[in-house]
């Protein structure tokens, strides 16, 4: 329906831990009446191989050889669980689900909630953060020469998106809605090593 406003994968990117590393990425569009959901994920498997625990900085390298230094947080559980020789695992996942909503009548919205789950007290280190964010925008014109829909969204920006598909094309009119839902998280796992 509006493939041209799916979050581009590219996103996959701007996570440190996945930029670096050529992560094993997959991706899904699926399309139904009126609605269309994309989904995407990278992950990427490292093992420490050195650990400064005065300036909390973990130096790991992936199966493809390639090595980066990362810094942890204070607010990253168990640290002192690490180990040379475990195994991480990120994980990066993001969706985008559009909907259409027949006639008017409903308002432009726009939330946002967090997403968080920490590894518990004595564990190894993991966990998981994340948001979900969920809009309505307004359909508030139709070019069906070019394919374009301008969505007005909760702030008053308005938006051209294409829509590839003729036959979604036919089904919107303006005073329509549009409901997506984005979600996107990281987690991340340790596994124990064989240690050095």
């Amino acid at each position: 329906m509006l493939r041209k406003a799916l979050i581009p994968l590219a996103i996959l990117l701007s996570v440190p831990a996945i930029g670096w590393a050529q992560p094993e990425v997959k991706t899904d569009v699926t399309r139904g009446d009126g609605k269309v959901t994309a989904t995407g994920s990278a992950k990427v498997v490292a093992t420490i191989t050195a650990i400064d625990k005065t300036t909390r900085k973990v130096t790991l390298k992936t199966t493809a050889g390639k090595v980066v230094d990362m810094n942890i947080g204070d607010e990253a559980r168990n640290f002192d669980q690490l180990r040379v020789g475990d195994v991480v695992t990120v994980e990066y996942n993001e969706a985008l689900s559009l909907s259409l909503k027949k006639g008017g009548g409903a308002q432009t919205t726009l939330t946002e909630k967090p997403i968080e789950q920490r590894a518990e007290a004595g564990a190894k280190p993991g966990g998981m953060v994340g948001r979900e964010v969920r809009a309505t925008a307004q359909v508030v014109a139709v070019n069906k020469e070019t394919n374009t829909v301008s969505l007005k969204g909760p702030k008053g920006h308005i938006v051209d998106v294409k829509v590839e598909d003729p036959d979604q094309m036919k089904n919107i009119k303006k005073g329509d809605h549009v409901e997506a839902v984005y979600t996107e998280a990281v987690a991340v796992s340790v596994t124990p090593g064989t240690g050095k």
